[in-house]
């Protein structure tokens, strides 16, 4: 997939948050991530550096079984998706390399259920670039500003 950086990065200019990610300067994996653009305008400059986008609305989510049934919506899981944490790693080899989940109102998931929130961050950490936008428990991530 084409990793082009944004058109507003220059190569002798540092670069701070999504740009840095997706400029390649920040390695991929979870963040907390501080914005308060639209879903729509995060959108933009991901698709314009050649990265796939995926948005979840993390205030309906308060089960493990809603969690799935998102992920598989939100990351066009194939419909053989066993939805749970152990198909969710299996599924998560075969998405492109280059791709970002932007995860509101994540806190509502992180207090129902801890334990499957925190795998689940770390899986989809593993293999895309997680932004968890909005308050919530602590989790030992970094913040991207």
């Amino acid at each position: 997939m084409d990793r082009r950086p944004l058109r507003l990065v220059r190569a002798d200019q540092p670069v701070s948050g999504l740009a840095a990610i997706l400029a390649g300067r920040t390695p991929s994996g979870a963040y907390h991530w501080v914005s308060n653009w639209p879903p729509g305008r995060v959108r933009e400059p991901v698709e314009e550096a050649g990265w796939r986008f995926a948005h979840l609305e993390g205030a309906r989510i308060e089960s493990v079984p809603e969690l799935h049934d998102a992920l598989a919506e939100a990351l066009d899981l194939p419909d053989h998706y066993g939805r749970n944490l152990d198909a969710l790693a299996d599924c998560l080899t075969d998405l492109p390399a280059h791709q970002v989940l932007l995860w509101d109102t994540w806190s509502v998931l992180a207090r129902a259920e801890p334990r499957v929130f925190s795998i689940a961050v770390d899986l989809l950490g593993s293999s895309l670039t997680v932004l968890l936008r909005g308050p919530g428990p602590e989790t030992g991530l970094p913040t991207l500003d």
